[in-house]
């Protein structure tokens, strides 16, 4: 087990050896496997660069960043050039987020907000704006929330009758209405009512499900 010298000494030696970060800037504290990296960089991209370093470093438990943006004169935008620019970014990014993302700027600090279908696009936009002129952090408030479908729907609801031997699902109807799913039609006992519920329950962003089935 690596004592916290050895830690702070890898970290060091990682700073140094990512070639995107200027560590001459960058103090680095350990303790209990608590690495603290203090100082100052030019862009918020480097930040990120910095506690990515420390990251991949073994032994590292927690990252504490008290690290500052210092911006230099030729970098400073005013908010409403940097929302302009972070729009741009997200219109322009192959997933197409600008209609699902809200964006708010602040002293150079970028809160996004809305919601995405997958996490690699909640991802991709901070991707797409971390490297942009004038910015100092990005605050990602972004959800994911993923698209329910019916054919999802159905598909689960019809594995979970046949692993219980059950006859199929074809009788059972499904309406989906945002996060909410309706069933309907003809279901044979109790078992089979449970099964479909609890199936629908089970895809991911359902969050309520409407009962309308009937027995036969």
């Amino acid at each position: 087990m690596k004592t916290d010298l050895q830690i702070q000494q890898d970290v060091i030696a990682e700073l140094k050896w990512e070639p995107k970060i200027n560590a001459a800037h960058i103090g680095v504290e350990v303790k209990n496997g608590v690495v603290t990296l203090s100082g100052h960089v030019d862009h918020y991209a480097e930040k990120w660069a910095a506690e990515d370093a420390a990251k991949r470093v073994a032994g590292v438990k927690i990252i504490a960043i008290e690290i500052d943006v210092i911006l230099p004169t030729s970098s400073k935008k005013s908010d409403t050039e940097i929302a302009y620019a972070v729009q741009n970014a997200l219109k322009w990014n192959i997933y197409n987020l600008s209609n699902n993302i809200s964006v708010k700027v602040e002293d150079g600090l970028v809160t996004l907000a809305g919601s995405v279908e997958w996490h690699y696009q909640k991802d991709s936009a901070e991707n797409s704006v971390r490297f942009l002129t004038g910015v100092r952090g990005v605050f990602n408030n972004i959800t994911v929330k993923p698209k329910i479908s019916v054919l999802t729907v159905m598909a689960d609801i019809e594995k979970a009758l046949k692993r219980r031997a059950h006859d199929d699902a074809q009788e059972i109807t499904v309406d989906v209405n945002g996060d909410e799913v309706t069933l309907g039609g003809k279901i044979h006992n109790w078992s089979e009512k449970n099964l479909a519920i609890d199936a629908a329950w089970g895809v991911p962003g359902v969050k309520k499900v409407i009962d309308k089935t009937r027995f036969i």
